[in-house]
């Protein structure tokens, strides 16, 4: 009794100092324990999980049903009851309802399947564009409508003094007004990446030569967090994103700030936080 009551102590003061840690972003973060998807912060992950959900139900059936069948099946037809084995063949009912159904089942799943990937796909109704180019291993971001603000995002080392989630913050965030559609265009500078926000869902891969499309409608301000989602050499699991969304106004003054801060033709200074891939290497 009382070990367990030291483990239930030791459970608590770890949820809770993992809540006192983590504060507004665990609504966004991967928590311990979690069983269920983040979150969801756009109608495009709602939908995910909309889906998920109906999946989840019909395969729960089916598991269910083909459970108690089994077992009827054991009680019903074994040895002792029938020593002599029955010389059916075949059932035409039992072969067309063993045929149709599954049909049908895997009807009702891709009907919203192929509603969901079309309109994941792309928007008609852009506010605005953001490209998002993949390196070994940060990330580039571009605005092309806010006069080609251009800067990398490196993931800020566990030494670095500042408060931060461990390989999820990093030194500059993707900064997105909230409740505007936004634009995604995904490409690599090297080997293939896949840009992952699970709470916005947001997931393209990013591919050498080719410019893959996708959009979100973040619902509110916040913080986002995602990773790259394709293994992509030695420092894979430094390549954090962190989106920060914030009001169009708050949008709009930290544009002229950024046109200041990053500039498009600029050199690639160094930057406090940013990986040293010969010191991880090492």
């Amino acid at each position: 009794m009382h070990l367990l009551r030291r483990l239930g102590a030791a459970f608590a003061l770890m949820a809770s100092g993992t809540f006192f840690v983590a504060g507004p972003a665990l609504a966004q973060v991967p928590k311990p324990w979690q069983i269920g998807m983040q979150t969801a912060g756009s109608p495009v992950e709602e939908q995910i999980q909309s889906l998920h959900s109906l999946v989840l139900w019909i395969i729960t059936l089916v598991t269910l049903f083909v459970g108690v069948l089994i077992l009827w099946v054991l009680y019903r037809f074994n040895a002792k009851r029938h020593p002599v084995p029955s010389r059916t063949s075949h059932h035409t009912g039992l072969e067309v309802a063993w045929t149709v159904l599954p049909v049908l089942i895997l009807v009702v799943i891709a009907i919203p399947s192929f509603r969901l990937v079309y309109y994941e796909d792309h928007t008609t109704q852009a506010d605005m564009t953001i490209k998002v180019t993949g390196h070994q291993w940060y990330w580039e971001y571009t605005y092309p409508d806010n006069e080609k603000i251009d800067f990398s995002s490196y993931y800020i080392k566990d030494d670095d003094q500042t408060p931060h989630l461990r390989l999820l913050d990093v030194d500059n965030p993707l900064v997105l007004p909230a409740g505007k559609n936004i634009r995604i265009l995904t490409t690599s500078a090297d080997v293939i990446h896949s840009f992952f926000i699970p709470s916005l869902g947001v997931q393209r891969y990013a591919i050498p030569g080719r410019t893959i499309e996708t959009w979100v409608r973040i619902d509110k301000p916040g913080q986002y967090y995602g990773e790259c989602n394709q293994i992509c050499g030695t420092n894979h699991s430094f390549m954090p994103i962190s989106v920060r969304a914030v009001t169009p106004e708050e949008f709009t003054s930290w544009v002229q700030q950024a046109k200041t801060k990053f500039a498009a033709d600029a050199p690639a200074q160094p930057v406090t936080g940013r990986v040293d891939v010969a010191q991880v290497q090492q």
